[in-house]
């Protein structure tokens, strides 16, 4: 028993010996080896996932914070592009009311500067409602137009307003003229379409392009405000007169104002056997 105690006792002193002398000097002993030899390949395993896993990380907080600056950038071009929407729509409209306005100071007859205010878009009465009326000289009768050309006709009155039926209504008929050559006919509202122009004969020298324009005649448009342009022919077999069809120089969607001609005041006032007073803008 003895003898075994102490040989066991040998055999560790040894092998505490042996793993202290493979130490000395730096060196790793067997057990360290196989140890290192063993784990090595999981500790690699490991750092690769740790990496891998900071990696995912950055990236994650990097792709956040590009998220949080596109919104913000998101945000500023929408108000940028608001801006901008506002600059162009006042930049727009102050290049037609410089037209207007010079358009007024140019032309040689008396007008009333008038602002649309409301529009009736029934088909056969397409009528506008103007911020003009009796108390501002206004009657019926009376011819509205743009810079462009004839918008219509005043049909009826009140104290502060106006109605005016629009030359492109079914139910409006101007005396109209080809421009180049004088040729006459009736020229109709189509709505949408445009206009009509009736009594023109098949043998007229018509073709697509030329300008229509007030003839003049009745007293009502005075005679040469454009009013669009022909954009079609139509002839058919019976008969001795083409339909021609006219578009409109005037967009009617898009008038914000007009001006009432109020050269033909004292005419109209005379006919209707009204008074003439002083008209003062």
């Amino acid at each position: 028993m003895t003898a075994r105690l102490l040989f066991l006792c040998g055999v560790l002193l040894l092998s505490a010996l042996f793993l202290f002398g493979s130490t000395v000097g730096g060196q790793y002993g067997v057990v360290q080896q196989m140890i290192m030899q063993g784990l090595g390949p999981v500790q690699g395993g490991v750092s690769r996932v740790i990496r891998s896993l900071q990696v995912v990380t950055d990236d994650y907080l990097v792709l956040w914070s590009i998220r949080d600056d596109n919104k913000h950038l998101r945000l500023v071009i929408a108000d940028y592009q608001q801006q901008l929407d506002q600059y162009r729509e006042a930049y727009a409209r102050n290049r037609y009311l410089e037209n207007e306005l010079k358009f007024k100071k140019e032309e040689n007859f008396p007008s009333l500067t008038a602002r649309v205010v409301g529009k009736d878009p029934s088909f056969w009465f397409q009528t506008l409602i103007v911020d003009r009326g009796k108390s501002d000289g206004v009657i019926e009768g009376m011819v509205a137009r743009t810079s462009l050309g004839v918008v219509g006709q005043v049909i009826q009155v009140s104290d502060n307003y106006s109605k005016i039926l629009l030359s492109n209504a079914p139910s409006s008929a101007i005396d109209a003229m080809i421009q180049k050559n004088r040729v006459r006919g009736i020229l109709k509202g189509a709505a949408d379409k445009g206009y009509v122009l009736y009594y023109v004969l098949k043998n007229a020298d018509v073709a697509v392009g030329d300008r229509v324009v007030t003839a003049g005649i009745g007293g009502v448009f005075p005679s040469g405000i454009p009013l669009g342009t022909v954009s079609a022919l139509r002839s058919k077999r019976r008969g001795m007169f083409q339909e021609i069809e006219v578009a409109p120089i005037v967009d009617f969607g898009q008038l914000e104002m007009v001006f009432i001609d109020l050269s033909a005041r004292q005419e109209i006032t005379a006919e209707m056997g009204l008074s003439v007073e002083p008209v003062v803008e």
